[in-house]
């Protein structure tokens, strides 16, 4: 039995404590929100971001990061992306050398550009770093529902340590050594799902819908590729595994947004009433950026970006995405 630190007590973070805890590790979570803390400690539940679902009896919740992280053999760092920078920052004064963590956050770094292993090698020097990555809902996880997911590790050891831990016949986890990989796969899957999403609400049909999948994993591998991934990864659970999850169905968060966006509702306004993290908004600007500092064409990108935040209208973008000139990738075949 391992003694597992989850940190954060999001949707995403409560559920993967659910799966470690259902193999008997000894499982602490750490939470921002003391009312978050008291309700999985006395009721085993998470009112705020897993609604009528009864959690993994034995999940002990805390706000004192110090006393999540003691003793750990691993941690999984679920926070929102924007703020790993400063959960990790205040990890660093209390973590044991040498403890390895597997980033399950799916985005990059506003104004940095970052990817979460380079900000994660940045304020904990020297820690082992792993992925987590998939088509994997917080639901289905918490429910045990059968889920198949990507842990990337660039020491293989370490990776298999991990996934021995981690992994139950419905929790079915798959070791690779490409991190950027899994890390481009997690994070250009919700700027994706954003554009299909538009389509839903604009009711374009779904032959868009499957073009703008199709168009869009070629995006991501491109961007991938250019920074050192493998084209086989974006074939995988990392790539188009999880961009066909969220781009497929309305319970995405992102693909959700893109809908009411595509209905004609402003973005301040279907943020305000929303209390998860979309990261595809906070993300397609850094990967708009990203694809101009590799040179990589990323049309569905750059019109998500000005639709989030550089005030082009929905038909706009739309009509820019159809005047594009005709790309073949030799790299991606695409």
């Amino acid at each position: 039995m391992a003694r597992i630190g989850v940190i954060g007590g999001g949707a995403f973070g409560t559920a993967l404590a659910c799966v470690v805890r259902r193999t008997g590790h000894d499982t602490a979570i750490w939470a921002r929100e003391p009312e978050i803390v008291a309700a999985i400690n006395d009721d085993s539940v998470n009112p705020v971001f897993l609604k009528g679902i009864r959690l993994t009896p034995g999940i002990r919740a805390t706000g004192n990061l110090s006393e999540a992280v003691a003793g750990a053999d691993f941690l999984l760092l679920a926070p929102p992306a924007q703020h790993m920078r400063g959960v990790t920052g205040q990890l660093r004064p209390v973590l044991e050398s040498g403890t390895p963590v597997v980033t399950c956050s799916k985005g990059v770094e506003r104004g940095t550009c970052a990817l979460m292993s380079q900000v994660i090698a940045e304020t904990l020097p020297g820690t082992p770093v792993a992925v987590l990555s998939g088509p994997s809902f917080a639901h289905d996880i918490a429910t045990d529902q059968p889920v198949g997911v990507t842990l990337a590790c660039a020491d293989r050891a370490v990776g298999e340590r991990l996934v021995q831990a981690i992994g139950t016949p419905r929790f079915r986890t798959y070791l690779s050594d490409d991190v950027t990989g899994a890390l481009i796969g997690g994070v250009l899957k919700n700027v994706i799902a954003i554009a299909c999403g538009v389509a839903i609400g604009r009711k374009l049909g779904e032959s868009t819908r499957a073009t703008l999948f199709a168009r869009g994993l070629a995006e991501m591998a491109r961007l991938g590729i250019a920074m050192g991934a493998r084209a086989e990864t974006f074939m995988g659970l990392s790539g188009a595994g999880d961009l066909n999850l969220s781009c497929n169905s309305a319970s995405s968060r992102n693909t959700s947004l893109g809908i009411a966006l595509g209905e004609g509702r402003r973005l301040q306004d279907i943020l305000r009433e929303r209390v998860t993290v979309q990261e595809g908004v906070h993300s397609a600007e850094s990967v708009a950026a990203l694809a101009r500092r590799h040179d990589v064409d990323m049309p569905i990108v750059a019109a998500v970006d000005g639709v989030l935040n550089h005030g082009a209208g929905v038909d706009e973008a739309v009509a820019g995405l159809l005047a594009h000139p005709y790309h073949f990738d030799r790299a991606t075949g695409a």
